[in-house]
């Protein structure tokens, strides 16, 4: 057990401290002032869709709560606001007319956040397609190249006055993946060529998608973000390895390497190669681009064992709760170590200016008591992890920036509003929020830069 102490001013005086939402999970509102349907709400309305029963139709109410919450991202110390754009309030049918009253709200947003001193951060996508594309075959339909250069043309230019940080895409591997492929996600398709499709048109938009970033908007800031996985051998038995790196492939090289020039990991999953079905001419230089920073979005370690089902993912990873390590209420493992392992691990890719975590959070069964949430694990959640961003940030890993997920409890996708995240706890009866011990922690941590945080968690030298 390593004992060591952190603060606020150890990460240094340009390092970006932020916290983000998205659009879908916490705005409602879903058909206000002409905003058109997503494959969320058509999914969302399926039973047995969302463990709960439940859907995001008012969710937190963002779309007209927006000034309590950026109140409260500022009363917790943050300097940087994450938000994602509803594509069906700018497109109500995905294309076409734009809708005056969705630019107009983010540009509340937007100057609401510039008021109170807040840099915003805009996610041009985050899982929420309009359902009139998904009617038309959804990412899996290479049209949707053209679509999305569209939309991310119009955001930035109603934006790139006043916007300056942009992430182009949150997340492919998940929004392909369990939307096309596993089912559990929008819009609920289990076919691997979709899935293949889909993955494809997703990196070739995130690489359009900033350069649409570079021509629209001066000076601006772009990246885009990864789901990414501590991936391990549950042994050293050759099919086991061989699982680890067909996880590997799937989950996070797929979608980073082709970016930076490395194309498809064919090597460690050969079936892969069929995505080239969904190839045409200049596609191998098109799904290249020099971000400004990768974002990254770690969670869990996943430890992967051999499977008879080669393209389901998730199918290789032996569940957390039987290796009994502490888990999260999605039973997904904790484990602060991974993070310096994936930061080590992006920050080795070809031409990778910085990182910038993007998403960090846990979830937990939080508990409103006495008008309080005593969080610790939380606590301790983020005191772990943020001592290995700093150890990697020590040992000369360009990681510049943390943003926790997330400000407020919101609608968890599949988990309905069970998996609680937020440093704010949402009463979703009433929308009462209460800031929860860890945003007091946090708000403690950042407002007070020397103040010495102690840490007591394994930090590995040998990832």
């Amino acid at each position: 057990m390593e004992i060591t102490t952190i603060n606020k001013a150890d990460f240094g005086e340009d390092f970006k401290w932020g916290v983000t939402i998205s659009a879908y999970q916490n705005e409602g509102a879903v058909a206000e002032d002409g905003k058109g349907p997503n494959i969320w709400d058509k999914f969302t309305a399926r039973q047995g869709k969302i463990k709960t029963g439940e859907n995001a139709n008012q969710a937190c109410n963002f779309y007209h709560n927006y000034p309590q919450d950026i109140a409260l991202a500022k009363d917790l110390n943050f300097e940087n606001f994450g938000f994602s754009v509803a594509w069906s309030r700018i497109f109500p049918n995905g294309t076409g007319t734009v809708n005056q009253k969705g630019i107009d709200f983010y540009n509340r947003v937007i100057d609401n956040l510039l008021e109170q001193g807040i840099d915003p951060w805009i996610t041009l996508y985050h899982w929420d397609l309009p359902q009139a594309l998904e009617d038309k075959g959804g990412w899996a339909n290479r049209d949707i190249l053209g679509w999305f250069g569209d939309y991310a043309d119009t955001c930035t230019r109603a934006f790139g006055d006043r916007v300056k940080n942009y992430k182009v895409l949150n997340e492919p591997s998940a929004f392909t993946g369990f939307g096309y492929m596993t089912g559990e996600h929008a819009p609920g398709h289990k076919d691997i060529f979709k899935f293949l499709a889909a993955a494809h048109h997703a990196n070739l938009c995130q690489a359009d998608g900033g350069r649409i970033v570079k021509q629209n908007v001066k000076d601006s800031h772009v990246g885009t973000s990864f789901a990414t996985f501590c991936v391990e051998n549950h042994s050293d038995n050759w099919l086991d390895v061989r699982a680890h790196r067909v996880i590997d492939a799937i989950i996070n090289k797929m979608f980073v390497e082709p970016l930076v020039g490395l194309g498809y990991p064919y090597k460690d999953f050969p079936a892969m190669r069929l995505v080239e079905l969904f190839f045409k001419t200049g596609d191998d230089e098109r799904l290249k681009f020099d971000f400004d920073f990768l974002g990254i979005q770690y969670y869990c370690r996943l430890v992967a064992k051999f499977s008879l089902h080669p393209f389901l993912a998730f199918a290789y990873e032996v569940p957390a709760k039987e290796r009994n390590v502490p888990i999260n209420n999605m039973g997904f493992e904790i484990y602060p170590e991974g993070m310096y392992a994936v930061l080590k691990r992006y920050a080795a890719y070809p031409n990778v200016k910085k990182l910038i975590v993007t998403e960090n959070g846990v979830c937990l069964n939080d508990i409103l008591h006495n008008g309080a949430v005593d969080d610790t694990v939380r606590i301790q959640f983020y005191k772990d992890y943020l001592a290995n961003v700093l150890k990697a940030k020590q040992e000369g890993i360009p990681v510049e920036g943390f943003f926790c997920w997330t400000l407020t409890d919101n609608f968890e996708w599949w988990e309905g509003y069970h998996a609680r995240f937020g440093l704010v706890h949402v009463d979703h009866h009433t929308q009462q929020r209460t800031i929860k011990n860890s945003g007091l922690w946090i708000k403690d941590f950042l407002g007070n830069p020397k103040n010495q945080v102690i840490m007591a968690h394994l930090l590995s030298s040998s990832i």
